[in-house]
């Protein structure tokens, strides 16, 4: 008997490419949510409630289905570092960065196949960045274009080459999507990652 439908409320290639780790069959369908950080929220609650809010929001589409939200924040002393979407602006967040700790904070929402049925988490990374200089900062960026990962980094890719080192409960948080406690959701709900066939 086949589980419930699970549906990615996501149109990011990184979490399309980390849920395929997992060997289970999902959908893909984009949540339409404004990704703006409010006020007064600091970063971990803004990633919080933008997961929560792209999981429910594809839920009312999919009746009894296991719908899985993500978002990242990066904190950098308090300061919300956002998705650069320019090459000048990720520089400049990159060059803040040199030397210095930031946390990226992934969570992780998913709703059913319950109605009303909803796991939430938020898995924190605290990553150091190397002292780099401003060219090779730039030939990072020329190279990988990360203007769509907050924080400027594709650590999946050369942007590990800017890191000192990383702390967290789980490697694929950093990417994200952390695989680790979504496997433990997944299981909540009855869906057992390495079940029999």
């Amino acid at each position: 008997m086949a589980g419930p439908l699970i549906v990615l409320a996501s149109t990011s290639r990184y979490r399309r490419e980390l849920l395929q780790r997992l060997r289970l069959p999902f959908e893909i369908h984009a949540p339409q949510v404004d990704e703006a950080a409010l006020p007064t929220e600091v970063p971990r609650d803004t990633a919080l409630r933008l997961a929560r809010s792209k999981a429910l929001q594809v839920a009312a589409s999919f009746a009894s289905a296991v719908v899985i939200g993500s978002d990242q924040t990066v904190d950098f002393d308090g300061v919300l570092l956002g998705k650069p979407l320019s090459h000048q602006a990720a520089l400049a967040q990159l060059s803040v960065l040199q030397g210095r700790t930031a946390v990226f904070y992934t969570a992780l929402a998913m709703v059913g196949p319950s109605a009303g049925q909803m796991q939430i988490a938020c898995v924190p990374t605290t990553v150091t960045f190397r002292k780099l200089s401003q060219h090779q900062l730039d030939t990072y960026l020329h190279s990988d274009q990360p203007y769509d990962c907050a924080g400027s980094a594709k650590i999946e890719s050369l942007g590990i080459a800017l890191i000192e080192g990383a702390v967290s409960d789980d490697p694929t948080a950093l990417i994200g999507l952390p695989l680790i406690r979504l496997t433990s959701m997944l299981a909540e709900a009855g869906i057992q990652v390495l079940a029999r066939s």
